[in-house]
């Protein structure tokens, strides 16, 4: 009987895994260094070697697991090849074929944020939905969209990078992906802060904001307290983001919106802004999608992970 399944979330900096039953209990967490050097070659037997020490732990044989589920950065095919990931310093790489190799246990892979977007889905602010998007606002614009339970993948890997939607000609400078005016331009932590310089550029009434050393919590604190070129920096990235969103609700009809991400714990007033405007650009069969704050925080990479192996 296969009661056990792992979940990996592998990051820059560390690589979180997780021991599940496959009825969703978490068992077990834990972290160990992700170690880019030498072209990340360490970074998939280091995973094996854990989590089959994990098994030993916990006295449970090989047999018992139903899989590794593993989410990278960047994207990876729906057959676990990732063709480059700059931050973990691998080129092309066979991930899943690899790591069931190295452990003997059946292995999927997915991009990091669609898994997350899964985990949310299946034990986390969207649980008992069946279609979702997630948003994730942190340094960059991460996105997961799941259709009838089933991540997007896309034909290469590339489904849900929602970031580099398109939203403005004018946006000054370019994004981290080379383009011009993508969404993660104004929309990120770190966007919200450009938008601001840029919106400076023109509006100059008075701020509580330095901007200088302003971050994106800053600019939300100074909403919630009524500073109004803050709320002026607010409504544009509501208007850009709720924008983007109303695109992807024409194409895929979600029923939940889940907005994640360092940005979210700013709370339901970032919800605020972008249903705003989202309601105004939708279709009008689109308008009635909830919007809810991510639940699982770190987490919700290991949970999606360990739902890839877990049959519905």
């Amino acid at each position: 009987m296969k009661n056990y399944c792992f979940g990996i979330d592998v990051g820059g900096t560390t690589v979180k895994m997780g021991l599940f039953k496959t009825d969703g209990q978490l068992l077990d967490k834990w972290e160990i260094p992700t170690r880019t050097e030498d072209g990340g070659k360490a970074i998939l037997p280091d995973i094996a070697a854990y989590a089959l020490a994990k098994l030993v732990e916990k006295n449970i044989a090989r047999e018992e697991v139903a899989g590794i589920g593993i989410g990278v950065p960047g994207p990876i095919s729906a057959d676990g090849i990732v063709p480059h990931t700059a931050n973990l310093g691998w080129g092309y790489k066979e991930v899943t074929k690899e790591l069931s190799e190295l452990t003997g246990i059946i292995c999927r892979g997915g991009n990091d944020a669609n898994v997350a977007a899964l985990g949310e889905m299946w034990k986390g602010a969207a649980a008992g939905h069946r279609s979702g998007v997630m948003v994730t606002l942190g340094t960059g614009v991460g996105g997961g969209i799941i259709i009838d339970g089933r991540i997007i993948v896309g034909a290469g890997g590339a489904g849900g990078e929602i970031g580099h939607i398109h939203v403005d000609d004018n946006i000054p400078g370019l994004c981290g992906c080379g383009n011009q005016g993508c969404l993660e331009q104004v929309a990120s932590a770190n966007g919200v802060v450009r938008l601001a310089k840029w919106i400076r550029e023109t509006d100059k009434q008075e701020t509580v904001l330095d901007l200088d050393t302003m971050t994106a919590k800053d600019i939300w604190d100074a909403v919630k307290d009524g500073d109004a070129f803050a709320c002026k920096v607010a409504e544009r990235f509501g208007a850009y983001l709720g924008l983007a969103l109303a695109n992807i609700a024409s194409t895929v009809d979600p029923e939940v919106f889940v907005i994640g991400g360092g940005m979210s714990k700013a709370g339901p007033v970032v919800l605020d802004y972008i249903k705003k405007y989202y309601i105004k650009y939708t279709f009008r069969t689109c308008r009635d999608a909830e919007f809810v704050l991510a639940t699982l925080g770190n987490d919700a990479g290991i949970y999606g992970s360990a739902k890839l192996v877990i049959e519905e």
